[in-house]
């Protein structure tokens, strides 16, 4: 593998933490773009304090990634839920998640494209979720979710011709990580309960997302775009009550 660069944001805690870990472990250069640094020990690491829901906070630290590093390959995984039935959810709330999961992943990725194109490689992975299939309580989260597949399979069909794939992973429940304990306080007996829902009889780990992030990004596998793979242990083939 040639030296390779990755962008990666929301990985200080859970998915994207295990994603910078699996990175680093491969050779890596890790960049984590969180509120807060990824307490990982390497000199491949590099972390930069930002706030996503900041639009210009965002583009100052996209100029500074784009003026020191060579990223090649982008992982857009921070996201929140703002959980709320429809009669109490807020249109703020979705202008708050439609700027952390769709404006920053357009933002990042102008600032990356310029050495993707140059070196005609690069590995875009925005991170969506089971939920886009629907689920109670999440209408802005949902629709924020399901509009990056809609980005991936758009950008898939400009950046292809420079060899440029772009993907999308959907994971399903994952506890250790904020989300899942948002919802399930450690122990609870509703998680055993979910489990049972899922047809492989358990809640997902981080390293199961990031294992297929990691394929995703693989150099070989350059003929797979526009895609979004699934990592819920079944749980999109129907229905799934929290």
């Amino acid at each position: 593998m040639n030296e390779r660069t990755a962008l990666v944001t929301g990985g200080s805690t859970g998915i994207g933490e295990s994603i910078c870990k699996h990175f680093l472990e491969a050779g890596y250069t890790v960049l984590n773009l969180a509120r807060r640094p990824a307490v990982i020990e390497s000199d491949r690491l590099h972390n930069f304090a930002v706030d996503l829901a900041d639009r210009e906070a965002t583009r100052a630290v996209a100029l500074q990634v784009k003026e020191n590093y060579a990223v090649d390959t982008l992982v857009h995984n921070a996201g929140l839920i703002r959980a709320a039935l429809v009669e109490d959810a807020q249109l703020e709330d979705l202008d708050y998640l439609s700027e952390i999961h769709l404006a920053t992943g357009i933002t990042l990725l102008q600032a990356c494209l310029p050495t993707m194109k140059e070196n005609n490689f690069g590995r875009v992975i925005n991170m969506s979720s089971r939920a886009l299939l629907g689920l109670e309580t999440r209408t802005n989260y949902s629709a924020t979710k399901a509009a990056i597949i809609g980005q991936t399979r758009t950008w898939a069909l400009e950046l292809g011709r420079y060899g440029i794939t772009v993907n999308a992973v959907a994971p399903g429940p994952i506890a250790a990580t904020e989300m899942f304990h948002n919802v399930f306080q450690e122990g609870d007996p509703k998680i055993d309960d979910l489990a049972q829902t899922i047809p492989m009889k358990r809640v997902g780990k981080p390293s199961d997302v990031a294992r297929a992030v990691m394929f995703l990004a693989d150099e070989q596998n350059d003929f797979i775009t526009g895609q979004t793979l699934f990592v819920c242990g079944g749980a999109s083939l129907g229905s799934l009550a929290l």
